[in-house]
Protein backbone atom coordinates (compact mmCIF):
# COMPACT_ATOMS: atom_id res chain seq x y z
CA UNK A 1 0.00 0.00 0.00
CA UNK A 2 1.28 3.59 -0.75
CA UNK A 3 2.39 5.30 2.37
CA UNK A 4 2.11 8.74 1.11
CA UNK A 5 -1.34 7.80 -0.61
CA UNK A 6 -2.65 6.82 2.93
CA UNK A 7 -2.26 10.69 4.16
CA UNK A 8 -4.91 12.75 4.34
CA UNK A 9 -4.61 16.22 2.41
CA UNK A 10 -5.48 19.65 4.41
CA UNK A 11 -7.40 21.92 2.45
CA UNK A 12 -6.23 25.91 3.17
CA UNK A 13 -9.27 28.17 3.82
CA UNK A 14 -8.29 30.47 0.96
CA UNK A 15 -8.86 27.21 -1.15
CA UNK A 16 -12.42 25.81 -2.70
CA UNK A 17 -11.91 22.48 -3.97
CA UNK A 18 -15.09 20.69 -5.54
CA UNK A 19 -15.92 17.02 -7.14
CA UNK A 20 -17.71 16.70 -9.96
CA UNK A 21 -17.40 12.92 -10.03
CA UNK A 22 -14.30 12.11 -11.38
CA UNK A 23 -13.27 15.85 -12.21
CA UNK A 24 -11.83 17.88 -9.63
CA UNK A 25 -11.82 21.32 -9.09
CA UNK A 26 -9.36 23.48 -7.09
CA UNK A 27 -9.72 27.29 -7.18
CA UNK A 28 -7.75 29.38 -5.15
CA UNK A 29 -6.28 33.24 -4.93
CA UNK A 30 -3.60 32.25 -7.74
CA UNK A 31 -5.79 30.67 -9.99
CA UNK A 32 -7.76 27.40 -10.49
CA UNK A 33 -6.73 24.16 -12.37
CA UNK A 34 -8.62 20.95 -12.82
CA UNK A 35 -7.96 17.03 -12.77
CA UNK A 36 -9.27 14.09 -14.44
CA UNK A 37 -9.46 11.44 -11.24
CA UNK A 38 -8.59 7.78 -12.53
CA UNK A 39 -11.71 5.24 -12.44
CA UNK A 40 -9.56 2.95 -10.20
CA UNK A 41 -9.64 5.23 -7.56
CA UNK A 42 -12.24 6.94 -4.98
CA UNK A 43 -11.95 10.21 -3.67
CA UNK A 44 -13.75 11.57 -0.26
CA UNK A 45 -14.15 15.65 0.88
CA UNK A 46 -14.60 15.51 4.72
CA UNK A 47 -14.41 19.43 5.76
CA UNK A 48 -11.81 20.25 4.81
CA UNK A 49 -9.54 17.17 4.00
CA UNK A 50 -9.63 14.48 1.36
CA UNK A 51 -8.73 11.38 1.39
CA UNK A 52 -7.52 9.15 -1.65
CA UNK A 53 -8.14 5.68 -1.71
CA UNK A 54 -8.17 2.28 -3.91
CA UNK A 55 -10.89 0.53 -5.19
CA UNK A 56 -8.89 -2.57 -5.88
CA UNK A 57 -5.23 -3.63 -4.66
CA UNK A 58 -3.69 -4.23 -8.22
CA UNK A 59 -0.22 -3.36 -8.90
CA UNK A 60 -1.23 -0.79 -11.22
CA UNK A 61 -3.78 1.10 -8.81
CA UNK A 62 -1.23 1.24 -6.24
CA UNK A 63 1.05 3.22 -8.47
CA UNK A 64 -1.75 5.33 -9.11
CA UNK A 65 -2.88 5.97 -5.94
CA UNK A 66 0.31 7.51 -4.70
CA UNK A 67 0.64 9.52 -7.94
CA UNK A 68 -2.85 10.71 -7.52
CA UNK A 69 -2.51 11.89 -3.93
CA UNK A 70 0.41 14.15 -4.33
CA UNK A 71 -1.40 15.92 -7.56
CA UNK A 72 -4.35 16.58 -5.75
CA UNK A 73 -1.50 18.13 -3.19
CA UNK A 74 0.31 19.54 -6.27
CA UNK A 75 -3.23 21.27 -7.19
CA UNK A 76 -3.48 22.57 -3.95
CA UNK A 77 -0.64 24.20 -3.26
CA UNK A 78 -0.53 25.40 -6.82
CA UNK A 79 -3.89 27.42 -6.55
CA UNK A 80 -3.33 28.50 -3.15
CA UNK A 81 1.41 29.31 -3.20
CA UNK A 82 2.14 28.57 -6.47
CA UNK A 83 5.58 26.80 -7.54
CA UNK A 84 8.68 28.85 -8.97
CA UNK A 85 11.95 27.08 -10.36
CA UNK A 86 14.82 29.57 -10.89
CA UNK A 87 17.88 28.97 -13.59
CA UNK A 88 20.83 31.00 -13.60
CA UNK A 89 22.99 31.26 -16.47
CA UNK A 90 27.14 32.35 -16.85
CA UNK A 91 28.93 33.70 -19.47
CA UNK A 92 30.20 36.62 -21.23
CA UNK A 93 27.38 38.48 -23.08
CA UNK A 94 25.07 36.17 -22.16
CA UNK A 95 21.78 38.43 -22.01
CA UNK A 96 17.61 37.78 -20.66
CA UNK A 97 15.28 40.19 -20.69
CA UNK A 98 11.24 39.47 -20.68
CA UNK A 99 8.76 41.34 -23.49
CA UNK A 100 5.42 40.42 -22.41
CA UNK A 101 5.10 36.87 -21.89
CA UNK A 102 8.36 35.85 -24.17
CA UNK A 103 11.46 35.57 -22.68
CA UNK A 104 14.33 36.86 -25.06
CA UNK A 105 17.78 34.92 -24.81
CA UNK A 106 20.83 35.99 -25.87
CA UNK A 107 23.58 33.09 -25.37
CA UNK A 108 26.58 33.59 -27.58
CA UNK A 109 24.40 32.17 -30.83
CA UNK A 110 24.68 34.21 -33.67
CA UNK A 111 20.55 34.57 -32.84
CA UNK A 112 18.41 34.89 -29.95
CA UNK A 113 16.30 32.70 -28.70
CA UNK A 114 12.57 33.33 -27.78
CA UNK A 115 10.81 31.34 -25.33
CA UNK A 116 6.94 32.17 -25.19
CA UNK A 117 4.96 31.46 -21.49
CA UNK A 118 2.60 28.57 -21.62
CA UNK A 119 -0.71 28.77 -19.59
CA UNK A 120 -0.81 30.53 -16.44
CA UNK A 121 3.73 30.70 -16.47
CA UNK A 122 5.44 33.98 -16.14
CA UNK A 123 8.69 35.02 -16.43
CA UNK A 124 11.15 37.44 -14.17
CA UNK A 125 14.61 38.40 -14.82
CA UNK A 126 17.02 39.97 -12.38
CA UNK A 127 21.10 40.40 -12.88
CA UNK A 128 21.50 36.58 -14.54
CA UNK A 129 18.94 34.47 -12.32
CA UNK A 130 15.86 33.54 -14.21
CA UNK A 131 12.32 32.52 -12.18
CA UNK A 132 10.07 30.87 -13.75
CA UNK A 133 6.76 30.68 -11.81
CA UNK A 134 2.68 29.27 -12.16
CA UNK A 135 -0.06 27.53 -10.46
CA UNK A 136 0.73 23.73 -12.13
CA UNK A 137 4.22 22.40 -10.87
CA UNK A 138 4.40 20.36 -14.30
CA UNK A 139 4.22 22.67 -16.40
CA UNK A 140 6.88 25.26 -14.40
CA UNK A 141 9.05 22.17 -14.38
CA UNK A 142 8.93 21.85 -18.14
CA UNK A 143 8.95 25.34 -19.01
CA UNK A 144 12.31 25.36 -16.78
CA UNK A 145 13.98 22.43 -18.42
CA UNK A 146 13.18 23.81 -21.86
CA UNK A 147 15.02 26.90 -20.94
CA UNK A 148 18.18 25.04 -19.85
CA UNK A 149 18.31 22.69 -22.78
CA UNK A 150 18.85 25.95 -25.17
CA UNK A 151 22.40 26.18 -23.70
CA UNK A 152 22.98 23.50 -20.95
CA UNK A 153 26.63 24.12 -18.40
CA UNK A 154 29.27 23.23 -20.53
CA UNK A 155 31.93 20.97 -18.14
CA UNK A 156 35.16 22.19 -18.17
CA UNK A 157 34.39 26.64 -18.09
CA UNK A 158 31.07 26.12 -16.51
CA UNK A 159 29.20 28.72 -18.97
CA UNK A 160 25.31 27.83 -19.65
CA UNK A 161 21.83 27.78 -17.69
CA UNK A 162 21.78 25.96 -15.05
CA UNK A 163 19.22 25.25 -12.01
CA UNK A 164 20.22 27.55 -8.99
CA UNK A 165 20.83 24.58 -6.76
CA UNK A 166 22.51 22.57 -9.21
CA UNK A 167 26.28 21.40 -8.99
CA UNK A 168 27.67 21.08 -12.31
CA UNK A 169 30.02 18.71 -12.78
CA UNK A 170 34.01 20.22 -13.75
CA UNK A 171 36.54 18.72 -15.25
CA UNK A 172 40.11 19.59 -15.69
CA UNK A 173 41.58 21.26 -18.77
CA UNK A 174 43.66 20.01 -20.84
CA UNK A 175 47.24 21.21 -19.23
CA UNK A 176 45.43 19.97 -16.24
CA UNK A 177 45.18 16.51 -17.26
CA UNK A 178 49.02 16.54 -18.66
CA UNK A 179 50.24 17.75 -15.17
CA UNK A 180 48.47 14.89 -13.49
CA UNK A 181 49.64 11.98 -16.03
CA UNK A 182 53.20 13.78 -16.22
CA UNK A 183 53.90 13.07 -12.27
Amino acid sequence: MSKIGRKIIKIPDSVNFEIQGQKLLAKGPKGELTLQLSERLAIQKLNQEIKVSKKSDDKYTKALHGLYWKLIANMIEGVNIGFEKKLQFTGVGFRAEVQGDKLILNLGYSHSSEIIAKANISFKVEKNIITVSGIDRQVVGQQAADIRSLRPVEPYKGKGIKYLDEIPRKKPGKAAKATIAGA
